[in-house]
Parts: structure tokens; sequence; C-alpha cells
């Protein structure tokens, strides 16, 4: 019981923090949000939606090819669920400039807090590593040392956090209008590493249901940064 209230007050404190970070980068003047007004409410329902969705049928899923039953969230079928919703969303609305901009910093500090939460709240938050003699390595309280993929996860954003911040305050326009797709795929190279690092259930080969998850993701960030390249230099300043 102690674990949920932990990873409940965490989840709290990463949206305060994401929260944060959106009206700090606001607040620069130099990312937009180019979704005409009448449609934001429409948008972010659209992304809570996806998000929603995802988060379960990721976390689920994962539990169960891992031998477990039960509902669970994953960060990861969040971030993938939103990305979809929205890539619909837009399509039917008629947004052809790119909206993820403004999301890049809140996304990469809300995991960096959230995890860090995961790792306070022990095994019952399934996302503990595997065994490691590593002199760092974490009793989660069965007497086994693992690593601790969480803090290695949450080490990787606030890396990216502090890049990005450094990189939009110095004017880099490259970072500035691709900075969504630099996150995600920031956050999907280092979680298919960790998830070496997990007892999770395989899907494909050594492969685990959320390695799939973060080579999609990094590939779509891939595609969308170099397809940007051809687009007018409005399109990618509003990115």
């Amino acid at each position: 019981m102690g674990g949920l209230v932990i990873h409940a007050s965490f989840d709290v404190l990463a949206w305060i923090a994401a929260g944060a970070a959106a009206l700090w980068l606001s607040r620069t003047g130099r990312v937009s949000f180019p979704v005409p007004q009448p449609l934001r409410l429409t948008y972010l329902a659209a992304l809570v939606f996806g998000a929603g969705v995802g988060a379960v049928a990721f976390g689920s899923a994962n539990l169960w090819l891992s031998g477990l039953s039960g509902i669970a969230r994953s960060i990861e079928g969040a971030v993938a669920g939103a990305m979809l919703a929205i890539e619909i969303y837009k399509r039917v609305a008629g947004i052809t400039l790119r909206t993820g901009a403004r999301f890049a910093l809140p996304f990469a500090v809300g995991v960096a807090v959230g995890r860090v939460g995961c790792f306070l709240s022990g095994l019952d938050d399934f996302t503990y590593g595997t065994p490691t003699s590593l002199p760092w390595a974490h009793d989660f309280g069965d007497g086994v040392p693992r690593h601790p993929v969480q803090l290695y996860e949450s080490a990787a954003m606030a890396a990216f956090a502090a890049l990005y911040v450094w990189r939009v305050l110095s004017g880099d326009r490259f970072f500035i209008a691709n900075g969504f797709y630099l996150a995600v795929g920031c956050y999907g190279l280092q979680r298919f590493a960790w998830e070496f690092l997990k007892p999770y259930g395989t899907l494909l080969g050594p492969f685990t249901l959320f390695h799939l998850l973060s080579a999609a993701v990094l590939l779509y960030a891939v595609v969308m940064i170099a397809t940007a390249k051809s687009e007018s230099t409005h399109e990618r300043a509003f990115a």
C-alpha cells in the first residue's frame, strides 16, 4: 500500500513539474503552439484520451507477456498512444503544422520526476531491473541487488531536459523546431537500452514489447526530423 501512495504522490509531482516546465517554456517566447485557439480544447482531449488508452493497453499487455495478471500503466505506452491520437486528430482537423514543440520539456521533466517515484515504490511497481553485482545495485526489499533502471531513465531524461533548455536559450533553431521529436527519440533510444535490464517477458526473440515500441518511437522521431528538412521555414520555426 505504501508503494502505491508513493507512486501516486510522484505522479502528482511529475504533473506539477511538467506544468511548471510548460509555463516556463511558453514565457520564453521562443517556442510556439500553432494550434488554432478554437481547436485547443479538443486537441488536448485527443492527447489525453490517446495517452490513457496507450498507457493501459501497453502496460497491461506487458504484464500478460511477463506471466502476470492485472491492469498496469506504461509511460511509453502513453507516449505512443498520445502521438497516434494527435496525428489522427491533426489529419481530421486539417492542422498541417507540427504542434509538439511545447511538449518537449514538460515530457522530459515529467519522466525524470515520475521515474523516481517508480524507484521508491519498490517491487510492487514492476519497473525494477534484473539482478546485478554492480556497486550501485539496489535491494528493493527481496534481498536481491538489482539494476535501478528507473533512475537510469530518470537521469537520461533529466540530462536531455538540461541540454534542451541550454539549446533553446541559445536560440538553436534545430532544437526549437524539433524539440519534441528529439525528446521522444531520446526517450525511445534510452528506453530500448534499459529494456535489456528488465525482467519482462519477451515477444520477438530477445526483445520485449517495449523494445519494439521503443524502436517504433525512435523511428517516428527520426522520420519526423528528417522530413522537416523539406518543409518551409515557417513550418520548421513553429514545429
